[in-house]
């Protein structure tokens, strides 16, 4: 059915006057806020008519419908939904599994570090050290955190 087919002013019209049939007991049984409202809205159909607004409404339906069938009965549009869960699901995993990753490399010592770090299949690098430094220079950052890992080993807290 297209647009020009439906005779609208009587439906707008019969809309409107059922509305303010509506809106009259709204006012009788609620109040007259309630009675204004109902009015109010009763009026929209028959606007919407007389300003011509009513066909933009009528081709925003229709849009919204073939959309929505479309993407119901069109095989095409349920692959391209699987394939949009698919990478959402190796979004998750792969999330999951950096976590783990990098969870590992915090706990693991300074040797099993570099080795978590390396993707797989590839054997750690030998750690060159800078000359001049002392090992002791090297150490200390590692150092300063020292008893506070100590204090949190004692709580529990890895």
């Amino acid at each position: 059915m297209t647009f020009d087919q439906i005779a609208w002013l009587p439906l707008c019209a019969g809309l409107t006057a059922v509305g303010i049939g509506l809106g009259y007991l709204a006012f009788r049984r609620r109040g007259i806020a309630a009675g204004l409202r109902a009015g109010a809205w009763a009026l929209l159909p028959l606007a919407a008519y007389l300003t011509g607004a009513l066909k933009t409404v009528w081709n925003i339906g229709t849009a919204v419908v073939g959309f929505v069938t479309g993407l119901v009965l069109s095989p095409q549009v349920w692959a391209g939904v699987v394939v949009a869960g698919l990478s959402a699901v190796l979004f998750f995993v792969s999330g999951v599994l950096r976590g783990r990753t990098l969870s590992k490399a915090r706990t693991a010592g300074p040797g099993e570090r570099r080795a978590a770090a390396q993707p797989a299949g590839e054997a750690p690098r030998p750690v060159e050290k800078a000359p001049g430094k002392a090992p002791r220079e090297a150490a200390a950052p590692a150092d300063d955190f020292s008893d506070i890992e100590a204090i949190l080993k004692r709580r529990g807290i890895d």
